[in-house]
């Protein structure tokens, strides 16, 4: 594991050189590089020759920072200096759950860069139908708001700044003027992000080459052995099936 430094927070990455665009996963809120999409998605690279980029959002994982001093603004620009600095050359974001809003603004930050998008339950513009709005009342007043988590044992924490940064950043209004080739996995349980979103977000997307993946049975990390051989699938299948030498 490396890390280079964004305003003065040691950001963590882990990078597999490789053939191709370098695969790049964009974790979700309060997420790291070491869940098991991330660590599954590089493993398949290393076996297949790929380059890939798992990294932490700054207070997060095994980067620094304070997690309550972040916003999906910083988190998008964590992505871009670890992206700008570490790789070359083409890449396919992966986003998972709030890591597909992150990939969004990525790919409109970066369109000559981008290659490729594959969102896992992606939730742009969460900040808008992802609370009530007695916890949005609650973020104004007092500034943060904890909420329990099924994921982990401490609660989600969200802060006004996070909040009013997600509603600064929103792109489900209107159309999103990326044509890069798409494809939208989503679990049709998914109790978090309802998977009509991603048939949403299809239909926003000014690409042709969009495909939307539903799970029936599926929840929202999708992580389940089907879940991962899934995405695995998909990713192939988007790269292509250059022949490429293990490294």
């Amino acid at each position: 594991m490396q890390t280079i430094d964004r305003n003065g927070n040691a950001l963590a990455y882990a990078y597999v050189p490789g053939s191709g665009p370098t695969i790049v996963f964009l974790p979700g809120y309060a997420s790291d590089m070491s869940g098991s999409k991330a660590v599954a998605i590089d493993a398949w690279a290393r076996g297949t020759g790929r380059a890939c980029l798992r990294f932490d959002y700054a207070g997060c994982g095994a980067s620094g920072g304070a997690f309550e001093a972040q916003t999906l603004a910083s988190w998008r620009d964590d992505a871009l200096a670890v992206i700008d600095r570490v790789t070359s050359g083409p890449v396919v974001l992966v986003g998972s759950s709030m890591g597909g809003w992150i990939m969004l603004l990525v790919a409109l930050a970066r369109p000559e860069l981008v290659a490729g998008l594959i969102g896992i339950a992606a939730a742009p513009d969460f900040t808008g139908w992802g609370f009530t709005p007695g916890q949005k009342a609650i973020l104004q007043k007092e500034g943060r708001l904890e909420q329990f988590s099924i994921y982990a044992p401490e609660p989600t924490v969200t802060t006004r700044g996070f909040w009013e940064s997600g509603e600064a950043n929103r792109l489900m209004d209107g159309p999103i003027d990326l044509a890069i080739p798409a494809r939208l996995i989503h679990g049709q349980r998914d109790p978090d992000v309802p998977w009509e979103h991603s048939l949403k977000l299809a239909g926003l997307l000014r690409s042709d080459d969009v495909q939307t993946v539903l799970v029936k049975d599926g929840d929202h990390r999708l992580s389940r052995p089907q879940d991962i051989a899934l995405i695995l699938r998909v990713l192939e299948e988007l790269l292509g099936t250059d022949p490429a030498t293990p490294s």
